[in-house]
């Protein structure tokens, strides 16, 4: 039986070359090595992460770089973001252990998105996942630095390795969210050209919704196929219509 994928670890600008060092420690402890960096503030490679690291230099030497959480989910068929604020996100939320665990029942890539240092994850970074996670922090004391908040998740993943049922395969698991990013981008050039997002204030906002709505669905990589011939098939109908009058 081939091993459970293990998870991406996501940082999203993070902003010290410390902290992504200490990071990759974290990592190591547990037997991850998929570290992605979207935007980090002083660039990559940073000379303050390889002290950090305390000899993880597997995982720094492996470091990926994106310019955005779409394209750093690429290949993730479930994807997760670390936040204390769960107002006005209409998502599941589930514990660290809880999150491992579906991981690891599913036996698919995840990516688990973590925030900057000083502001955490912002509404449009969570938008595009399916599930949010919140660490059961004393509300006395909740704030936790980003390797603590890493080595966590490491943890739940590495003491969780024989808890997951023994699956074979996984019927219809979820569309790498690639996949997904570009229905959502077909969607929203389709509804502009429609007129949609009549009020330019407004437009933000519904597509943030329309992400977070598309992400949640867990569609399969044929459903994907299915709603974007779908929105191809209205656009092009519309389109038609246009022509003749």
């Amino acid at each position: 039986m081939t091993p459970d994928p293990a998870p991406a670890i996501i940082l999203v600008r993070p902003q010290l070359g410390m902290n992504i060092g200490m990071v990759a420690r974290a990592m190591a402890n547990f037997g991850l090595d998929d570290l992605r960096l979207v935007n980090p503030r002083d660039g990559w490679p940073n000379p303050d992460a390889g002290p950090a690291a305390a000899g993880a230099d597997g995982v720094l030497d492996s470091v990926r770089v994106y310019d955005s959480v779409d394209a750093a989910l690429h290949d993730c068929r479930l994807s997760f973001a670390t936040t204390m604020i769960l107002k006005g996100l209409p998502k599941p939320v589930a514990t660290p252990r809880h999150a491992v665990a579906s991981i690891r029942a599913a036996r698919v890539k995840a990516g688990i998105l973590f925030g900057p240092e000083a502001a955490g994850m912002s509404k449009d970074d969570m938008a595009a996942v399916q599930t949010l996670i919140t660490i059961p922090a004393s509300a006395d004391f909740a704030s936790l630095n980003l390797a603590q908040a890493v080595l966590t998740l490491a943890y739940e993943w590495g003491t969780a390795a024989g808890d997951a049922p023994a699956l074979r395969d996984v019927p219809d698991p979820p569309a790498p969210h690639a996949e997904l990013a570009e229905l959502v981008a077909q969607l929203v050039e389709a509804l502009e050209r429609a007129g949609y997002f009549h009020i330019a204030d407004r437009r933000p906002t519904s597509e943030r919704a329309i992400a977070a709505m598309l992400a949640k669905a867990g569609w399969s990589s044929q459903q994907v196929r299915t709603m974007r011939g779908i929105v191809r098939a209205l656009s092009e109908a519309r389109a038609a219509r246009q022509r003749t009058t």
